[in-house]
Protein backbone atom coordinates (compact mmCIF):
# COMPACT_ATOMS: atom_id res chain seq x y z
CA UNK A 1 0.00 0.00 0.00
CA UNK A 2 1.20 3.35 -1.04
CA UNK A 3 1.44 6.79 0.84
CA UNK A 4 -1.39 8.82 0.29
CA UNK A 5 0.85 11.84 -1.56
CA UNK A 6 2.60 9.01 -3.55
CA UNK A 7 -0.72 8.15 -4.82
CA UNK A 8 -1.64 11.79 -5.24
CA UNK A 9 1.40 12.24 -7.53
CA UNK A 10 0.40 9.20 -8.94
CA UNK A 11 -2.91 9.87 -10.47
CA UNK A 12 -2.29 13.92 -10.79
CA UNK A 13 0.98 13.26 -12.79
CA UNK A 14 0.58 9.84 -14.84
CA UNK A 15 -3.13 9.00 -15.17
CA UNK A 16 -4.72 12.58 -15.73
CA UNK A 17 -1.95 13.35 -18.17
CA UNK A 18 -2.67 10.19 -19.83
CA UNK A 19 -6.53 10.96 -19.96
CA UNK A 20 -5.88 14.44 -21.26
CA UNK A 21 -3.69 13.59 -24.14
CA UNK A 22 -6.18 10.88 -25.37
CA UNK A 23 -8.94 13.30 -24.92
CA UNK A 24 -7.22 15.72 -26.74
CA UNK A 25 -6.49 13.38 -29.78
CA UNK A 26 -10.08 12.39 -29.64
CA UNK A 27 -11.21 16.41 -30.59
CA UNK A 28 -8.49 16.39 -32.56
CA UNK A 29 -9.90 13.66 -34.94
CA UNK A 30 -13.36 14.67 -34.22
CA UNK A 31 -12.72 18.00 -35.68
CA UNK A 32 -10.96 16.22 -38.78
CA UNK A 33 -13.74 13.81 -39.12
CA UNK A 34 -16.68 16.93 -38.73
CA UNK A 35 -15.32 18.93 -41.43
CA UNK A 36 -14.56 16.25 -43.64
CA UNK A 37 -11.01 17.55 -44.29
CA UNK A 38 -9.23 14.44 -45.99
CA UNK A 39 -12.57 13.56 -48.25
CA UNK A 40 -12.75 17.48 -49.14
CA UNK A 41 -8.46 17.62 -50.10
CA UNK A 42 -9.19 14.22 -52.66
CA UNK A 43 -12.49 15.55 -53.89
CA UNK A 44 -11.34 19.30 -54.03
CA UNK A 45 -11.85 20.08 -57.72
CA UNK A 46 -14.66 17.91 -58.12
CA UNK A 47 -18.04 19.74 -59.20
CA UNK A 48 -20.42 21.04 -56.24
CA UNK A 49 -23.11 18.86 -55.55
CA UNK A 50 -22.30 16.89 -58.59
CA UNK A 51 -23.66 19.47 -61.10
CA UNK A 52 -22.65 18.56 -64.41
CA UNK A 53 -24.25 19.78 -67.89
CA UNK A 54 -24.44 17.15 -70.45
CA UNK A 55 -22.26 17.89 -73.80
CA UNK A 56 -25.39 16.19 -76.00
CA UNK A 57 -25.21 13.50 -78.98
CA UNK A 58 -23.64 14.49 -82.36
CA UNK A 59 -20.98 17.75 -81.83
CA UNK A 60 -22.69 21.65 -81.89
CA UNK A 61 -20.32 23.57 -81.07
CA UNK A 62 -22.20 25.92 -79.12
CA UNK A 63 -23.80 23.65 -76.95
CA UNK A 64 -20.04 21.63 -76.57
CA UNK A 65 -18.69 25.38 -75.19
CA UNK A 66 -22.05 26.24 -72.98
CA UNK A 67 -21.61 22.57 -71.41
CA UNK A 68 -17.65 22.94 -70.64
CA UNK A 69 -17.93 26.48 -69.11
CA UNK A 70 -20.91 25.76 -66.88
CA UNK A 71 -18.92 22.33 -65.98
CA UNK A 72 -15.97 24.56 -65.08
CA UNK A 73 -17.73 27.38 -63.10
CA UNK A 74 -19.41 24.12 -61.05
CA UNK A 75 -15.67 23.02 -60.63
CA UNK A 76 -14.40 26.12 -59.06
CA UNK A 77 -17.66 26.92 -57.63
CA UNK A 78 -16.60 23.18 -55.45
CA UNK A 79 -13.41 24.45 -55.30
CA UNK A 80 -13.57 27.69 -53.62
CA UNK A 81 -16.59 26.06 -51.40
CA UNK A 82 -14.52 23.14 -50.32
CA UNK A 83 -11.23 25.35 -49.88
CA UNK A 84 -13.16 27.95 -47.34
CA UNK A 85 -14.64 24.50 -45.47
CA UNK A 86 -11.01 23.20 -45.48
CA UNK A 87 -9.60 26.42 -44.01
CA UNK A 88 -12.25 26.58 -41.31
CA UNK A 89 -11.83 23.04 -40.42
CA UNK A 90 -7.76 23.22 -40.01
CA UNK A 91 -8.12 26.69 -38.26
CA UNK A 92 -10.58 25.43 -35.41
CA UNK A 93 -7.83 22.25 -35.76
CA UNK A 94 -5.19 25.18 -34.99
CA UNK A 95 -7.45 26.69 -32.17
CA UNK A 96 -7.94 22.76 -30.26
CA UNK A 97 -4.24 22.47 -30.29
CA UNK A 98 -3.36 25.55 -28.42
CA UNK A 99 -6.50 25.09 -26.30
CA UNK A 100 -4.94 21.71 -25.26
CA UNK A 101 -1.79 22.66 -24.71
CA UNK A 102 -2.79 24.93 -22.78
CA UNK A 103 -4.92 22.69 -20.42
CA UNK A 104 -2.04 20.32 -20.32
CA UNK A 105 0.46 22.51 -19.33
CA UNK A 106 -2.39 24.11 -16.78
CA UNK A 107 -2.93 20.81 -15.10
CA UNK A 108 0.47 20.02 -14.77
CA UNK A 109 1.17 23.44 -13.20
CA UNK A 110 -1.73 23.46 -11.18
CA UNK A 111 -0.43 22.02 -7.86
CA UNK A 112 2.65 24.77 -8.19
CA UNK A 113 0.04 27.82 -8.64
CA UNK A 114 -1.84 26.46 -5.86
CA UNK A 115 0.70 26.41 -3.82
CA UNK A 116 1.89 29.75 -4.42
CA UNK A 117 -1.39 31.16 -4.22
CA UNK A 118 -1.88 29.64 -0.22
CA UNK A 119 1.90 31.14 0.10
CA UNK A 120 1.41 34.59 -1.36
CA UNK A 121 -2.49 34.68 0.59
CA UNK A 122 -1.08 34.20 3.55
CA UNK A 123 1.56 36.75 3.10
CA UNK A 124 -1.07 39.10 2.18
CA UNK A 125 -2.96 38.16 6.23
CA UNK A 126 0.31 38.93 8.03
Amino acid sequence: MQNVFLQYFSWHFLEIPINILKAWRNFLRFNLNYFSVPLLLRTLFSPWRRYAVSYGKGFDIKKYFEALISNLIFRILGAILRGFLIFIGLLIEVFIVFVGLIIFVGWLLFPVLLIAALVFGIKVLV
